[in-house]
């Protein structure tokens, strides 16, 4: 994050020197290589292309007109073909971690977005069973986005959506209903050849067996209503229960039936079709995306009159729309990458800005141990379910090894390491980073050791101090960053980074023992240290533990 003195000096110089719109050209990046500099610039290299003068010509002009308090610039250099460095004081750090100290627990947060509605829906499984491991990255994957939004300022609703009705719940009404002729002794039963095969559908017929006895024992319709419902409530009430141990809430459950019963699905089919995009071709109705400039056309609603997939998605979104979200965020598999386009033809077609809609995609999961796939849980001896994970590594673990790789890439989860309680860990090795800082603290309190709030933090040098200090300043850019990307692995791995530093730091620089202002200063450095540590961990939704 470049200090406001550093680029307003900048922007002072290319201002009187003529440059036209410099808050566009002028950019500051953090050299790879800390021989460099703090900061880099490469705003004469693009000049140069303008002016058509030799690069490092324009960087020394740029140079010999800055002015800095040389107790907070060390050295501006030029390197290579242009490159303009900046190499910043020990006293700036120093001065920064004094400000980020003052801060306290709002460190890092933003008024960013302030005045500004985000939706965020993840999760949403359907209620027909139990959450499998696809359903676990998603869901923290989008509570992470959803608490990062949060921390930025802006007006996070957390949204599940879900649909109760059509085929699948029949065929959970009849998978259920089948298992629960068979308990009472009618073995020769079908069970239909497309129903849900989990052992989850025998507990749920059990439970009705020992409730209800035979009572619902004849086929009727009505009979069939109470097994979808009762499925339902089942299935819907393990889902919360499993999101409840990975601390994973929502604000608003939106039912796909309702675009039905309000007629939603009519408004939008009537509305494309005022604008000359729905036609009718054997027997179904079809959405022309070639006139938006898609590939081909597809059909959404069949010859049966079911609608297909893309048709409540639009009328879905439309509500988003309407209900004055100013970015609205799905995070979905992979698996639903095709129909994506279709669907933001159709709101742009509606008259809606389709770049206020952000799809994140995320790949798929795989359990490994040992280098080999794992299939089958120890425990249960069936696939596992998201539950099963949870209970057997904990819910701090799925949930950080969930959002340690990119969303982008297919996540192999293994299970040896997660079962370590080990600094081999990664999430060990984070909380236990957090939990040293509080021993710390807590020993300073048993031997009566104060440090002073006021004393000044110039005295800290040392090469780890330093470098503590520069990854503590990166916290608030890190969290825009991870925001803006939709990446919250882009803070576990800043988190691993700053828990690394401060075991260096620990190390190698005594704390408890040393003589005033040294004390008072680390003590500082630790403190801020812990803060982004729990702060960081939250946003994650892993818990930052005192003790281990």
């Amino acid at each position: 994050m470049c200090p406001d003195f550093l680029y307003g000096s900048f922007l002072k110089v290319l201002h009187n020197i003529g440059v036209e719109n410099p808050e566009i050209k002028l950019r500051f990046e953090q050299p790879k290589n800390e021989q460099f500099g703090d900061f880099a610039t490469s705003v004469a290299l693009i000049l140069a292309k303008e002016l058509k003068l030799n690069p490092r010509q324009v960087a020394k002009e740029i140079v010999d007109r800055l002015q800095f308090d040389q107790n907070l610039v060390e050295k501006v250099s030029i390197d290579g073909p242009g490159f303009i460095n900046i190499k910043l004081t020990n006293l700036f750090f120093a001065t920064e971690l004094e400000r980020m100290f003052k801060e306290g627990e709002y460190y890092g947060r933003s008024t960013k977005g302030k005045g500004k509605k985000v939706n965020v829906e993840y999760v949403s499984a359907n209620p027909t069973g139990l959450l499998h491991l696809g359903h676990g990255r998603n869901a923290c994957i989008g509570d992470s986005i959803a608490n990062l939004f949060a921390w930025l300022g802006y007006d996070v609703t957390r949204e599940y959506y879900f649909n109760n009705a059509g085929r699948q719940m029949h065929n959970l009404a009849r998978s259920i209903f089948a298992r629960y002729r068979q308990l009472l002794g009618d073995d020769d039963y079908p069970f239909p050849e497309d129903g849900y095969h989990g052992d989850y559908i025998k507990e749920i017929a059990k439970e009705v067996v020992d409730k209800f006895g035979a009572h619902y024992f004849d086929e009727s319709e009505e009979n069939m209503d109470f097994f979808k419902k009762y499925g339902e409530n089942w299935c819907f009430g393990k889902i919360r229960e499993t999101l409840s141990k990975l601390k994973i809430h929502h604000d608003v459950f939106y039912n796909e039936d309702s675009l039905y019963s309000e007629g939603k699905i009519d408004e939008v089919v009537n509305l494309l079709r005022s604008k000359e995009l729905i036609y009718e071709k054997d027997g179904a109705i079809w959405f022309a995306l070639t006139k938006l400039g898609l590939q081909e056309d597809r059909v959404i609603i069949k010859s049966t009159g079911e609608p297909t997939y893309r048709l409540p998605d639009i009328a879905y979104h439309r509500e988003k729309f309407l209900r004055g979200f100013d970015l609205i965020v799905d995070v979905l598999g992979s698996d639903h990458i095709a129909t994506v386009p279709d669907v933001l033809a159709g709101l742009g077609a509606l008259g809606f800005d389709t770049s206020r809609v952000k799809v994140v995609f995320h790949q798929f999961v795989t359990l490994m141990e040992n280098g080999v796939q794992v299939k089958m849980s120890k425990r249960s001896g069936r696939s596992y379910t998201l539950d099963e994970l949870i209970s057997e590594v904990g819910a701090d673990v799925v949930r950080f090894f969930f959002l340690m790789r990119s969303v982008s890439t297919h996540l192999d989860f293994d299970l040896a390491l997660a079962r370590e309680q080990s600094e081999k860990n990664p999430v060990f090795y984070l909380q236990y980073a957090h939990a040293r800082i509080c021993s710390i603290f807590d020993t300073a309190k048993e031997r009566g050791i104060e440090f002073v709030d006021n004393a000044s933090t110039n005295c800290l040098n040392s090469l780890t101090e330093i470098q503590l200090i520069k990854l503590q300043r990166r916290f608030p850019e890190v969290i825009e960053i991870s925001a803006e990307k939709f990446e919250p692995q882009i803070l576990a791995d800043y988190l691993y980074d700053l828990a690394t530093a401060f075991h260096v730091f620990y190390h190698n620089c005594r704390i408890i023992g040393s003589e005033e202002p040294i004390l008072s200063a680390r003590f500082k450095l630790a403190r801020v240290t812990q803060r982004i540590l729990r702060n960081g961990l939250n946003i994650l939704g892993v818990s930052a533990p005192n003790r281990m």
